[in-house]
């Protein structure tokens, strides 16, 4: 797929891998629409380049329809991208489980993901077409300790993707999730600032990398599911 003026959603994309996507695909011509939870961030990240932006929180699943409507609204009803990329995530032992961490990971991560993409798909089936880049993790491959909370919620992610890849390759529609290793970004700082780049880790420039790629394959396939690993981070 060119990218050119194609008309692509990217959510949680002020920091990190999101913002990095977005910068690409601008710089390739795309139209370009970018959701995250702060509008001073997303005006500080993006404020001189061509792009639109809107603020809301995708965990706030009560307002998934109207926050939809308006990202819709913004690019004319037609929609050839999105990019699930917003999620949070904790660490916690099982003696540390609470009711309250799971929903606020799970609201974010899975059901704000899935209920917002439900809001997009008709758009794209309309037109016949489209792609969907849920960012996942490698997370989602193997469980890890303290990790029950955001592992399970990548591997409902891993589940959701691969539920939808079979009932929208009919209508032409691409599914494909990108799963990062460690990423030097500000994910799972609660200030959301940005880690230093260290030289043998991953950082956001080699999955908006892997994420442009997928997407500019030909139409006529698509990569199902792709994980990025440092080469050596040891």
């Amino acid at each position: 797929m060119n990218v050119k003026e194609k008309r692509i959603i990217v959510t949680g994309g002020s920091l990190g891998i999101g913002r990095e996507t977005a910068k690409s695909l601008i710089d390739k011509g795309a139209i370009v629409l970018v959701t995250g939870r702060s509008q001073d961030r997303l005006e500080k990240s993006f404020g001189d380049l061509d792009c639109q932006s809107i603020a809301f929180d995708i965990g706030d699943t009560s307002n998934i329809v109207k926050n939809a409507e308006k990202c819709l609204d913004l690019l004319d009803g037609k929609v050839d991208i999105l990019i699930n990329n917003a999620g949070i995530g904790e660490r916690k032992t099982i003696e540390e489980l609470t009711i309250e961490s799971f929903q606020k990971v799970f609201n974010v991560n899975v059901f704000g993901l899935a209920l917002f993409t439900k809001e997009i798909v008709p758009a794209m089936k309309n037109n016949n077409g489209g792609t969907i880049i849920n960012i996942g993790s490698t997370a989602s491959l193997k469980g890890y300790q303290t990790g029950s909370i955001y592992a399970s919620s990548k591997f409902a992610v891993r589940c959701l993707t691969q539920c939808w890849q079979a009932e929208l390759r009919p209508h032409n529609i691409r599914v494909c999730q990108i799963n990062p290793s460690e990423v030097t970004t500000a994910f799972g700082n609660p200030d959301r600032i940005e880690r230093d780049e260290v030289h043998n880790k991953l950082t956001s420039k080699e999955i908006a990398h892997a994420i442009t790629s997928a997407i500019e394959m030909d139409e006529r396939g698509f990569i199902n599911e792709l994980n990025v690993w440092a080469t050596n981070p040891f």
